[in-house]
């Protein structure tokens, strides 16, 4: 639990307690841990979030520049340098840090500190005088992007002209006398921008740059980035300022960020990448091919062996995959920030398996370690090849050949398939507007191009490696990613005033164009190459899954119609099927006629001889999903939709029959069609949805269920005589009052009695119904007195009645409902739990006063979701039902309900 600490603002670092992340933000905690571990963390104090919350109208509390001032004195005295000095001047860095970690969404500047004056007094404590002025030219560059919003196409612009003109590739090779030009022009650049001089005060700048870091709290990138993962707004971010060390200096000096493992695999090695003769900034904005952590170990040895220790150290001592930033000046080594390790879905499976097996954490630990977004991305798209070195692809019965275009590193695993868009702005419009599957092709990305990435499929970078910006988000929000391509010559030019992808040999890809990415392997292919989902689980999730169905107190079924689906799901680990939807088996091309026959009856003997023409196939679709579920529960759903669902639209009947009668046909030749469109009037209903379905046609045309419960229970009749043990389960849909589910159930009963007297044999069986309408969760209690063994709530339907809103429509008004607070989420994807969970939770509790064994369950889309299901077992569920492919996220947030409310 966190400590609590007295009401100050500023703390030094060997003041803070590491585990108040929320006081002192995440990167705040972990410098103060490091240092008190005695790890080599430059001196530094934190300001602290309360402050960030307290942060108003552009103006800091009154008295913080004086606590702060305070702790630069400390820190100065134990670096014998001074904060402003032209002599022997003190440079810092201020950066952020929320108690979640935001990676790159909010502001950092470095180098801070530096004017005309303390820049000579840098000289004379280096001795270099292009190192002294590149920390410089990097200053004012960060300072006027960050703190004095000029864009960085500006800067950009006047380094590239003078890199041009020298004719030098890499910043590191620029000669003094011209970065001391770069430093002048940017600083007129600035003037120019803002109307006035760059500030010279060195307390000046500390003072604007611990502004800049609250106000970036609530910047555009930093609020997509909480949306999008679910962070409160009210958290704040502390402001870090730390004494700066030089990555940049000279041979001797490097700049790298590690992680303890891989982050995109879960294997026990050390990962991660530095930069001879660069800052941190350089590594991540990739400005040139940074080298393997593992040559560190020839270029530098005392160094490498410093940072596996320390290493080995963090994560010991936090139990948990650490993502440490690092920066060597002159041979001596110093850690900046360690936090837990972004990683992919796999290896946050693999590790959180590894790190219980290794007794370093505890088996509901590890559960807690992984997400639902871990497993769906963690069960990653594949491109089905036959032979990927020939770039040999399978396409249904066919081998293809993918046109190469290049390769990059393979930051995010998976295949994604998309059309290329050349900005986040574009990407995020394609995708959300029109829908359409995109891949963000970009030189590098910055954290302002994160609401891009999230709404791709896929990104792709020129630049950069594997612990660069878009690596680094792309691994944690689950995208495929591949960086760094123009390494196998793939470049961004533009042509005919068109922006353009072109490949070494000369291939072109413009925006819109379709392109494959192979996160695996790193190779991009033109064109839309197929791709496929895995069925078969990680080894380590299959394990980890296990421990969930131990620990879980609420079981996981799937909805499944058919053999296959009904197979994915027990492969995934479902417990049985709780809602299998019979209508879904009419559509059919065998079977659709003979339902559109029933429709047309004239009389009741027409009506009943077409359905019975039904009873053979329903009779084997039921036989096949027994054989699937074997010895766990099938519960069938009777028919449910309006019977005009099974037949054409009013619209198409009229097109066709006007377009019949323009080529001459009579109405005798179309008496057909005339009829069936008689019929589809007859059954038009203004609200379908409350309509002639459910119960309600059950009752009204007994034989359809009839029909469907012999079917049911001939299929149990055969594999009961074949020895094999299935637990049918009959559904009754859309009841409201219990005179309705009575009569259903006395029909099933009736059904059942018949089939055991004719084949001579008996079974088990139950009968419950589907908790969608209002009046139905009100009278539970009466309606299992009425003999109803279990409940299952259809929460689609459900929240349609209770909230008045209709699903089709909803979309006008719900995006300004959630904007508003009016809801706090989509109703039908998160169930709505002060009104709609409160009559689940009415329904449950009635239900079970009549009958404590009453099983309860619930089968709407929720089932899938995991605040839902955290609800439903808050609620009392006895399972949830979702999609088969949501099997394994189910199963895992059901452990995390249970283990939450335990701990609750």
């Amino acid at each position: 639990m966190e400590k609590e600490l007295t009401k100050k603002r500023v703390y030094l670092f060997e003041e803070g307690d590491g585990t108040n992340k929320k006081l002192l933000g995440g990167k705040g905690a972990g410098l103060a841990t490091m240092t008190q571990l005695a790890l080599p963390v430059p001196p530094g104090f934190t300001i602290t979030t309360e402050v960030c919350k307290e942060y108003n109208n552009k103006a800091l509390p009154e008295g913080l520049m004086n606590e702060v001032r305070s702790a630069m004195n400390k820190v100065e005295e134990k670096l014998g340098r001074l904060f402003g000095d032209a002599e022997n001047p003190l440079l810092v860095s201020v950066r952020s840090g929320a108690a979640i970690s935001m990676p790159g969404m909010m502001d950092t500047i470095l180098n801070l500190g530096l004017n005309d004056e303390t820049v000579m007094g840098l000289f004379k404590q280096t001795k270099d005088e292009r190192f002294t002025y590149d920390v410089y030219r990097r200053f004012v560059m960060m300072f006027g992007d960050v703190a004095l919003s000029i864009k960085r196409e500006k800067f950009d612009e006047i380094f590239e002209k003078y890199k041009d003109e020298v004719g030098v590739k890499y910043d590191h090779e620029m000669p003094v006398a011209v970065l001391k030009k770069v430093v002048k022009e940017f600083k007129e650049l600035c003037e120019r921008e803002t109307g006035r001089p760059f500030p010279e005060d060195p307390w000046e700048q500390l003072e604007t740059a611990i502004k800049t870091v609250f106000e970036s709290w609530d910047n555009p990138r930093a609020i997509a980035y909480r949306n999008y993962h679910k962070i409160s707004h009210d958290l704040g971010t502390a402001v870090n300022v730390q004494a700066m060390v030089f990555g940049n200096m000279g041979n001797d000096s490097a700049s790298g960020v590690v992680f303890t493992r891989n982050p995109a695999s879960g294997e026990d090695e050390f990962f991660g990448e530095y930069l001879p003769k660069a800052q941190g900034e350089d590594v991540v904005a990739g400005v040139r091919t940074p080298k393997p952590v593992s040559a560190l170990s020839s270029d530098m040895p005392r160094v490498y062996e410093q940072l596996v220790n320390a290493s080995k150290i963090l994560e010991k001592h936090y139990k948990d995959v650490q993502d440490i930033e690092f920066t060597v000046e002159r041979s001596e080594f110093y850690i900046l920030q360690t936090r837990s390790g972004k990683r992919t879905g796999k290896a946050a499976i693999k590790i959180a398996h590894d790190l219980h097996q290794e007794r370093i954490i505890t088996k509901e630990e590890a559960i807690m370690r992984v997400t639902p977004e871990d497993i769906e991305n963690c069960i990653f798209p594949a491109i089905p090849w036959e032979d990927e070195e020939k770039a040999r692809y399978m396409d249904g019965d066919q081998t293809l050949t993918a046109t190469y275009l290049g390769k990059g590193l393979p930051a995010g695993p998976g295949a994604a398939v998309g059309m290329v868009a050349f900005d986040a702005d574009t990407a995020e419009r394609m995708s959300k507007e029109k829908g359409l599957p995109t891949i963000l092709v970009a030189p590098e990305t910055s954290p302002d191009d994160f609401h891009g990435m999230a709404a791709s499929k896929g990104i792709l970078t020129m630049r950069g490696g594997m612990t660069s910006h878009a690596a680094l988000v792309a691994r944690q929000i689950g995208k495929r990613c591949i960086v760094g391509a123009e390494a196998s010559g793939m470049k961004l030019t533009k042509k005919g005033g068109q922006k353009v992808l072109v490949s070494e040999n000369g291939i072109e890809v413009f925006e819109r164009d379709w392109i494959t990415l192979d996160g695996f392997t790193g190779k991009v292919y033109v064109g839309e190459l197929p791709i496929f989902v895995p069925e078969e689980l990680p080894k380590e999730l299959v394990v980890l899954l296990e421990w969930c169905d131990e620990v879980a107190e609420i079981g996981v079924k799937a909805n499944a119609d058919i053999p296959e689906q009904i197979r994915n799901a027990m492969n995934y680990g479902a417990t049985g099927v709780g809602l299998c939807r019979t209508e879904h088996m009419f559509f059919g091309p065998d079977r659709l006629p003979i339902v559109q026959r029933m429709i047309l009856a004239e009389n009741e003997e027409e009506r009943v001889k077409a359905v019975m023409e039904l009873l053979p196939f329903q009779r084997e679709d039921f036989k096949g999903n027994f054989e699937e579920t074997g010895d766990k529960p099938l519960i069938v759903r009777l028919i449910d939709p309006p019977l005009h669902e099974f037949l054409p639209s009013e619209i198409d009947l009229v097109t066709e029959i006007y377009e019949a009668k323009l080529e001459g046909k009579t109405d005798e030749e179309l008496r057909d069609k005339l009829v069936m469109l008689e019929k589809v009037r007859a059954l038009k209903e203004f609200n379908p949805m409350l309509g002639f379905r459910g119960v309600r046609l059950c009752l009204f045309y007994p034989e359809i269920i009839e029909m469907q419960a012999r079917a049911i229970f001939e299929a149990v009749i055969e594999h009961v005589k074949a020895g094999k043990k299935v637990f049918p389960e009959v559904m009754v849909p859309l009841v409201g009052m219990v005179k309705e589910f009575a009569m259903a159930k006395e029909i099933v009963d009736r059904i059942a009695k018949e089939v055991m007297e004719e084949q001579g044999v008996e079974f088990e069986y139950l009968v419950g119904t589907m908790i969608e309408v209002p009046r139905a969760a009100l009278t539970a209690g009466e309606i299992v007195e009425a003999g109803a063994k279990f409940f299952s709530f259809g929460t689609n339907d459900l929240h349609q009645m209770t909230m008045g809103f209709s699903r089709d429509d909803v979309g006008k008004f719900l995006p300004f409902y959630i904007k508003k607070g009016i809801l706090k989420a989509d109703p039908f994807v998160t169930i709505e739990k002060d009104g709609v969970g409160r009559l689940m939770k009415m329904c449950v509790d009635e239900g079970r006063a009549a009958d404590p064994k009453l099983e309860v369950g619930i089968c709407g889309e929720q089932g899938g979701d995991p605040e839902s299901i955290e609800l439903c077992y808050q609620v009392g569920l006895d399972y949830v039902s979702c999609s088969p492919f949501r099997v394994p996220v189910a199963r895992l947030a059901a452990a995390h309900a249970t283990l939450k409310n335990k701990k609750n």
